[in-house]
Protein backbone atom coordinates (compact mmCIF):
# COMPACT_ATOMS: atom_id res chain seq x y z
CA UNK A 1 0.00 0.00 0.00
CA UNK A 2 1.35 3.39 -0.66
CA UNK A 3 0.24 6.43 1.56
CA UNK A 4 1.63 9.87 2.47
CA UNK A 5 2.86 11.34 5.17
CA UNK A 6 1.88 14.38 6.72
CA UNK A 7 5.05 15.22 9.00
CA UNK A 8 4.62 19.19 9.18
CA UNK A 9 7.70 20.49 11.02
CA UNK A 10 8.58 17.01 12.51
CA UNK A 11 10.10 16.08 9.18
CA UNK A 12 12.63 13.11 9.97
CA UNK A 13 15.58 11.15 7.61
CA UNK A 14 14.28 7.35 7.11
CA UNK A 15 17.12 6.72 9.59
CA UNK A 16 18.25 9.73 11.39
CA UNK A 17 15.91 11.94 13.76
CA UNK A 18 15.52 15.18 11.99
CA UNK A 19 16.36 18.81 14.62
CA UNK A 20 13.40 18.44 16.82
CA UNK A 21 11.34 15.72 15.59
CA UNK A 22 9.93 13.02 17.99
CA UNK A 23 10.47 10.36 15.14
CA UNK A 24 12.57 8.92 12.11
CA UNK A 25 10.49 9.49 8.56
CA UNK A 26 9.60 5.16 8.35
CA UNK A 27 8.58 5.48 12.03
CA UNK A 28 6.21 8.04 11.33
CA UNK A 29 5.27 6.10 8.51
CA UNK A 30 4.65 3.05 10.58
CA UNK A 31 2.73 5.21 13.14
CA UNK A 32 0.07 6.38 10.66
CA UNK A 33 -0.24 2.87 9.22
CA UNK A 34 -1.23 1.26 12.13
CA UNK A 35 -3.66 4.27 12.87
CA UNK A 36 -5.09 3.44 10.14
CA UNK A 37 -4.90 -0.42 10.37
CA UNK A 38 -2.30 -1.07 8.33
CA UNK A 39 0.18 -1.55 10.63
CA UNK A 40 0.94 -4.94 10.12
CA UNK A 41 3.26 -4.41 7.19
CA UNK A 42 6.46 -3.07 7.20
CA UNK A 43 6.29 0.64 5.93
CA UNK A 44 9.32 2.64 4.41
CA UNK A 45 9.42 6.29 3.81
CA UNK A 46 10.03 7.58 -0.25
CA UNK A 47 13.18 9.31 0.77
CA UNK A 48 16.88 9.41 -0.68
CA UNK A 49 20.00 10.32 1.33
CA UNK A 50 23.12 10.85 -0.81
CA UNK A 51 27.13 10.33 -0.26
CA UNK A 52 28.26 13.79 1.32
CA UNK A 53 30.29 13.83 3.58
CA UNK A 54 31.42 10.26 2.93
CA UNK A 55 28.66 8.47 3.91
CA UNK A 56 26.65 5.77 1.50
CA UNK A 57 23.96 6.73 -0.59
CA UNK A 58 20.66 5.85 -0.43
CA UNK A 59 18.06 5.10 -2.94
CA UNK A 60 14.71 5.28 -2.15
CA UNK A 61 13.91 2.68 -4.64
CA UNK A 62 16.16 0.55 -2.63
CA UNK A 63 14.08 0.89 0.32
CA UNK A 64 10.61 0.33 -0.33
CA UNK A 65 10.23 -3.85 -1.14
CA UNK A 66 9.11 -5.31 -4.70
CA UNK A 67 5.22 -4.03 -5.09
CA UNK A 68 2.64 -4.43 -6.12
CA UNK A 69 1.54 -1.50 -3.64
CA UNK A 70 -2.41 0.08 -3.66
CA UNK A 71 -3.15 3.18 -2.37
CA UNK A 72 -5.92 3.47 0.96
CA UNK A 73 -8.61 3.04 -1.37
CA UNK A 74 -6.93 -0.85 -3.29
CA UNK A 75 -6.31 0.94 -6.44
CA UNK A 76 -3.14 -0.22 -7.72
CA UNK A 77 -0.22 2.43 -7.93
CA UNK A 78 2.26 0.13 -9.37
CA UNK A 79 3.30 -3.67 -10.06
CA UNK A 80 7.17 -3.70 -9.16
CA UNK A 81 9.62 -0.99 -8.88
CA UNK A 82 10.50 -1.16 -12.60
CA UNK A 83 6.52 0.00 -12.95
CA UNK A 84 6.78 2.58 -10.06
CA UNK A 85 9.28 4.41 -12.06
CA UNK A 86 7.82 3.64 -15.57
CA UNK A 87 5.28 6.23 -17.04
CA UNK A 88 2.93 3.45 -16.27
CA UNK A 89 2.63 3.73 -12.62
CA UNK A 90 -0.47 5.29 -11.69
CA UNK A 91 -0.04 8.02 -9.16
CA UNK A 92 -1.95 10.82 -10.32
CA UNK A 93 -4.70 13.42 -9.17
CA UNK A 94 -7.23 10.82 -8.62
CA UNK A 95 -5.05 8.09 -6.81
CA UNK A 96 -3.35 11.15 -4.53
CA UNK A 97 -5.01 9.52 -1.25
CA UNK A 98 -3.63 10.10 2.38
CA UNK A 99 -3.15 7.17 4.53
CA UNK A 100 -7.01 7.44 5.58
CA UNK A 101 -8.36 7.42 1.99
CA UNK A 102 -8.63 11.39 2.10
CA UNK A 103 -7.21 12.96 -1.25
CA UNK A 104 -4.49 15.31 -1.22
CA UNK A 105 -4.76 19.07 -1.91
CA UNK A 106 -3.55 19.44 -5.53
CA UNK A 107 -2.95 21.87 -7.93
CA UNK A 108 -6.83 23.46 -8.41
CA UNK A 109 -7.11 23.16 -4.76
CA UNK A 110 -6.33 25.69 -1.90
CA UNK A 111 -4.01 25.23 -0.46
CA UNK A 112 -1.75 23.24 -3.56
CA UNK A 113 0.15 20.68 -1.27
CA UNK A 114 0.79 18.49 -4.52
CA UNK A 115 4.99 18.97 -3.87
CA UNK A 116 6.04 15.72 -2.15
CA UNK A 117 9.46 15.29 -0.39
CA UNK A 118 12.13 12.67 -2.27
CA UNK A 119 15.65 13.67 -2.35
CA UNK A 120 15.23 11.41 -5.30
CA UNK A 121 15.96 11.72 -9.39
CA UNK A 122 13.39 10.29 -11.63
CA UNK A 123 14.65 6.33 -11.38
CA UNK A 124 14.66 6.73 -7.36
CA UNK A 125 18.17 7.26 -7.40
CA UNK A 126 20.12 9.30 -4.63
CA UNK A 127 22.14 12.78 -5.95
CA UNK A 128 26.12 13.04 -6.18
CA UNK A 129 27.16 14.06 -3.12
CA UNK A 130 28.14 17.21 -4.54
CA UNK A 131 23.76 17.68 -5.34
CA UNK A 132 22.37 18.73 -1.81
CA UNK A 133 18.77 17.84 -2.62
CA UNK A 134 17.59 15.88 0.30
CA UNK A 135 17.83 18.76 2.77
CA UNK A 136 21.40 17.96 4.29
CA UNK A 137 20.45 14.17 3.85
CA UNK A 138 17.24 14.63 5.74
CA UNK A 139 18.78 16.99 9.03
CA UNK A 140 18.17 20.54 8.02
CA UNK A 141 14.92 22.34 8.44
CA UNK A 142 16.50 25.98 7.04
CA UNK A 143 19.12 25.73 4.35
CA UNK A 144 19.36 23.60 1.53
CA UNK A 145 16.52 22.24 -0.90
CA UNK A 146 15.07 18.87 -1.90
CA UNK A 147 13.72 17.77 -4.57
CA UNK A 148 10.01 17.49 -5.14
CA UNK A 149 7.44 15.12 -7.11
CA UNK A 150 4.26 16.14 -7.99
CA UNK A 151 1.21 14.05 -6.68
CA UNK A 152 -1.33 14.93 -9.18
CA UNK A 153 1.66 15.01 -12.01
CA UNK A 154 0.80 18.52 -12.64
CA UNK A 155 2.91 21.94 -13.19
CA UNK A 156 2.75 25.17 -14.02
CA UNK A 157 1.77 25.58 -17.86
CA UNK A 158 4.92 26.58 -20.00
CA UNK A 159 4.93 29.89 -20.82
CA UNK A 160 4.07 31.25 -24.42
CA UNK A 161 6.87 30.81 -26.81
CA UNK A 162 8.99 27.93 -24.30
CA UNK A 163 11.16 25.80 -26.01
CA UNK A 164 11.81 22.36 -25.75
CA UNK A 165 8.37 21.83 -24.24
CA UNK A 166 8.26 17.78 -24.23
CA UNK A 167 11.09 17.76 -21.90
CA UNK A 168 9.25 20.67 -19.63
CA UNK A 169 6.35 18.73 -19.69
CA UNK A 170 7.61 15.49 -18.65
CA UNK A 171 9.38 16.89 -15.48
CA UNK A 172 6.76 18.70 -14.71
CA UNK A 173 4.58 15.68 -14.40
CA UNK A 174 7.57 13.93 -12.44
CA UNK A 175 6.09 12.53 -9.14
CA UNK A 176 9.10 12.24 -7.64
CA UNK A 177 11.36 14.68 -9.50
CA UNK A 178 9.41 17.64 -10.59
CA UNK A 179 11.65 20.49 -9.44
CA UNK A 180 13.37 21.85 -5.83
CA UNK A 181 12.01 23.24 -2.85
CA UNK A 182 12.79 27.33 -2.15
CA UNK A 183 14.29 25.87 0.98
CA UNK A 184 14.08 23.42 3.70
CA UNK A 185 11.92 24.99 6.13
CA UNK A 186 8.46 24.37 6.73
CA UNK A 187 7.56 28.03 5.59
CA UNK A 188 9.41 27.21 2.40
CA UNK A 189 8.00 23.85 1.59
CA UNK A 190 4.30 25.53 2.00
CA UNK A 191 5.64 28.29 -0.46
CA UNK A 192 6.85 26.04 -3.20
CA UNK A 193 3.35 24.26 -3.35
CA UNK A 194 3.88 21.63 -0.47
CA UNK A 195 2.91 20.81 3.03
CA UNK A 196 5.89 18.59 4.22
CA UNK A 197 4.41 15.47 2.67
CA UNK A 198 5.98 12.26 1.24
CA UNK A 199 5.50 8.90 0.04
CA UNK A 200 4.96 6.06 2.45
CA UNK A 201 5.24 2.66 0.80
CA UNK A 202 4.67 -1.56 2.46
CA UNK A 203 7.74 -3.25 2.26
CA UNK A 204 6.56 -6.21 2.78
Amino acid sequence: MLGFADVSSKLASPNVRWPKADMTADAHCQSLAQAAGAGNKMWRAYLSTNGRGGANAVNARDRIGNGPWQNAKGSVIATSVADLHSDNNKINKANALDEKGQPIKVRGDTPNMHDILTGSDKDGRAFPPNMDLPCQNWTSSRSGVAMLGHADRAGTPPVAGSQNLEAYAATAQSWNAAHTSRGCSQSDLIATGGNGLFYCFAAQ
